[in-house]
């Protein structure tokens, strides 16, 4: 009898595993998700009186079961994008989805997308300070052109001294953006200087449920502090004294500071989701900003895939700039996000400013630091030393000082080292408060280098660089009786070298198309003072009750608004100026040397970076403001471009209804002011010449000669090797032919320069030959 009922049991269990497998496939398949859906505007029928009407009745005839009491097909449409892109966004399941591809009129889907931020000094590093008795980029009245920068970010803190509009003149009468009110923000919050705040969520709440209005702010203010700090950064007007707890004291201002904000909140606690950027995006063009400044990055897709780059095609083509972040991804290699041509993508450079610190060992030796802590405790005696982690090559979590990895045992009364990665700086120095100890080491890893961040501790604490790092560690456990004290010396200006290229900032090569050069440039990105949140501590740390008007903050969403304001005032000095010549003249100007003269460093390296990390170089604004010469780009050459990428003519409809003119002999042709020569597999191919064209925007009549750096591995030859132009505007074309001598196996880089005695127009040049894999 057992051997019946064991069969019967067995049988009873599949039953239930297979019942309970198709009722959890079944929820799977019926579970929504949000899809940003591209819409052919033209193809609506005459019966439609409007698109939304249209596009509603294509979800509708989509739906796969009835909806439930209450709701209905248009509940399940979160946008309505009628600017930079045409459709919806709505959620839909898998099955719905994959049919609504098939319709008729829809162009292509794009599933949500989760985009994460990028998480003073640098108008005087600029070369941006006004000088009294001279003429500089300030003199120019920039309310003339009464440019607008919308930056998509986490809101605004309006009551910071760096949005006072004094002086400024009215909000232009062909500005149609608006001031939404909600909890924490007004219409009176707006002013001459922020002229536009607007709240983009439902693609956020319907991936992580309603937000909070208790907890978080569900307007445009901010309480992240992120957006408070780019937007300052891009458009502060000059705040005198500005300091974060006595550091980096002097005169706040942004790059652009007779440039309007428009503030567009797109991230909230949980992230930013791509539906809202895409209407933001949409938002912002249609109420008449510049320029966009976008510190936010959320991975690497196709072109025709990522929404954000068919929302900066569309952007261009109406003549706005759009700025975005290169990540935080360095020193790894190909670890760029936002890399279309049509899109200038920001890396992340240091200043000559450093706020230092030192450890002094019981031995005598001092090891020299950076920090920003400021608190009543001091540690001017020697302090025990310990580090929990080992000299094996094995990591331990307790060495990264992770949450509730310290035993208060062996850490209170000390001072504790911690390896940096995996939790914030910050939060390290709080678990090793939370543990008793009394103080922090924070040691770099070789991912990071010798560059030091320098952050605002609740406890006293000093980063140091990742060769002195390995001392102290060695020191501690080598030694059971190791001590330290830690001194805090406050601001240092003048540093040399500068700027050096951030570790941590995102590399190239593009992979996408590696004829077109990422990143396109750096900026200043290391520890940048701006103004901060009135809801957060300098930290951000929740436990952290301190509160600042400044803070100074890491990244290359600090890197991005430096350039977006410049791209400001190079639009209101040069309103006539397209979005491909403004990031022309900011590429061609940019420096490759330090204020030594030699090669800007790699942080990660301590050795001369390459174009793979820095770009055409740093921004040079007083230089772009007058570049001589530029390389334009029409949208039909863009498109060119694209047609060169293997898209189908589906594909390449989700950026516009043009057709392929066949311009460009390949991609390589397109008219980037950065010169790329892809070498295919075949060996056979020994020769590759590249066409330029350039417009002269220096004096009515110049004479340009070409100077072309040595390689090793080509012959370069430039044809013509002068340009003469007779009148402003002109356009004059040239040819650069690559002979190969010997094919290298890893890229060869170099530079090309057009100089006419007052300018100097140089693009960087990459030269790579693929091999067979």
């Amino acid at each position: 009898m057992a051997q019946p009922l064991v069969i019967s049991l067995v049988f009873f269990v599949l039953t239930i595993c297979l019942a309970s497998s198709k009722f959890l496939s079944a929820n799977v398949t019926l579970s929504k998700k949000t899809y940003i859906i591209q819409m052919d505007k033209s193809a609506m029928p005459d019966s439609f009186s409007d698109h939304l009407e249209w596009y509603s009745s294509k979800i509708k005839s989509i739906v796969s079961v009835p909806e439930t009491e209450g709701q209905h097909s248009d509940n399940r449409i979160l946008y309505n994008y009628q600017t930079v892109f045409h459709g919806i966004a709505a959620q839909l399941t898998d099955d719905e989805a994959r049919k609504l591809q098939n319709e008729d009129g829809v162009i292509a889907l794009f599933p949500e997308m989760k985009y994460q931020l990028h998480t003073t000094r640098s108008p005087s590093f600029l070369g941006l300070e006004p000088q009294s008795g001279k003429t500089d980029v300030w003199a120019q009245k920039l309310s003339d052109h009464d440019v607008v920068v919308g930056v998509l970010d986490t809101g605004i803190w309006p009551e910071s001294e760096s949005f006072n509009d004094a002086g400024m003149t009215p909000v232009p009468a062909h500005w149609k953006g608006e001031c939404e009110t909600g909890r924490g923000f007004q219409k009176n919050n707006c002013n001459k200087k922020i002229v536009g705040a607007r709240v983009f969520y439902a693609g956020y709440e319907a991936a992580t449920g309603k937000i909070n209005e208790k907890s978080e702010y569900k307007s445009a203010r901010d309480q992240d502090g992120h957006g408070t700090h780019t937007a300052a950064t891009v458009a502060g007007s000059p705040v005198h004294g500005a300091n974060l707890l006595g550091y980096a004291s002097g005169t706040a201002r942004g790059m652009a500071p007779g440039a309007r904000i428009a503030a567009y909140k797109v991230c909230w606690t949980g992230g930013c989701f791509s539906s809202d950027i895409m209407s933001a995006v949409d938002r912002a063009v249609a109420d008449g900003v510049n320029v966009l400044s976008i510190s936010l990055g959320g991975g690497v897709s196709s072109y025709n895939r990522d929404s954000l780059s068919v929302a900066a095609f569309q952007a261009m083509e109406m003549g706005v700039f759009v700025s975005c972040s290169a990540g935080n991804g360095g020193p790894d290699p190909v670890s760029l996000t936002n890399v279309s041509p049509w899109i200038i993508t920001v890396g992340a450079g240091t200043m000559d400013r450093d706020f230092p610190a030192t450890v002094k060992l019981g031995t005598g030796r001092t090891i020299n630091g950076a920090s920003l802590y400021k608190g009543r405790r001091v540690l001017n005696k020697q302090y025990p030393v310990v580090y929990m982690g080992s000299n094996s090559s094995t990591q331990d979590p307790s060495s990264f000082c992770l949450d509730g990895t310290l035993d208060p045992h062996k850490v209170t009364g000390k001072i504790v080292i911690c390896d940096r990665g995996i939790n914030p700086r910050v939060q390290k120095g709080q678990v090793v408060k939370d543990a008793g100890g009394v103080g922090m080491i924070l040691t770099n890893t070789a991912s990071n280098g010798e560059e030091l961040v320098a952050d605002c501790h609740l406890l006293p604490a000093v980063a140091v660089g990742e060769s002195e790092g390995k001392l102290i560690k060695q020191y501690t456990l080598s030694n059971r009786k190791a001590t330290a004290n830690l001194a805090f010396l406050g601001t240092q200006l003048g540093i040399k070298p500068s700027p050096v290229v951030a570790a941590f900032s995102s590399r190239g090569p593009n992979f996408l198309s590696l004829e077109i050069l990422k990143p396109d440039v750096v900026a200043p990105g290391l520890n940048i003072l701006a103004a901060w949140t009135g809801d957060l501590g300098p930290s951000s740390l929740p436990t952290d009750h301190r509160r600042v008007k400044f803070n100074i903050l890491s990244g290359t969403s600090m890197s991005c608004p430096h350039v977006s304001g410049v791209a400001a005032l190079l639009k209101a000095r040069h309103p006539e100026w397209s979005p491909a010549a403004i990031k022309s003249a900011l590429m061609t100007t940019a420096y490759v040397h330090d204020n030594t003269r030699e090669a800007l460093l790699d942080a990660s390296t301590d050795e001369a970076s390459k174009p793979y990390d820095h770009g055409a170089g740093h921004i040079n604004p007083g230089k772009a403001l007058d570049p001589g010469l530029i390389y334009d780009i029409a949208p039909q050459n863009y498109f060119d471009f694209l047609c060169t990428q293997g898209l189908t003519t589906a594909e390449l409809k989700t950026f516009s209804n043009r057709s392929c003119k066949h311009s460009l002999a390949n991609p390589g042709d397109l008219n980037y002011p950065a010169i790329s020569a892809v070498f295919p597999e075949k060996l056979s191919v020994k020769v590759i010449t590249l066409h330029r064209t350039v417009t002269n925007v220096g004096g009515a009549t110049s004479n340009y000669h070409v100077t072309v750096t040595p390689f090793k591995g080509v012959d370069v030859r430039v044809e013509p090797t002068t340009l003469s132009f007779k009148k402003r505007n002109q356009k004059l074309s040239y040819k650069v032919t690559f002979i190969t001598k010997t094919r290298r196996a890893t890229p060869e880089f170099g530079g090309l320069v057009w100089k006419d005695g007052v300018h100097r127009v140089r693009s960087p040049i990459v030269v790579t030959w693929l091999t067979a894999v």
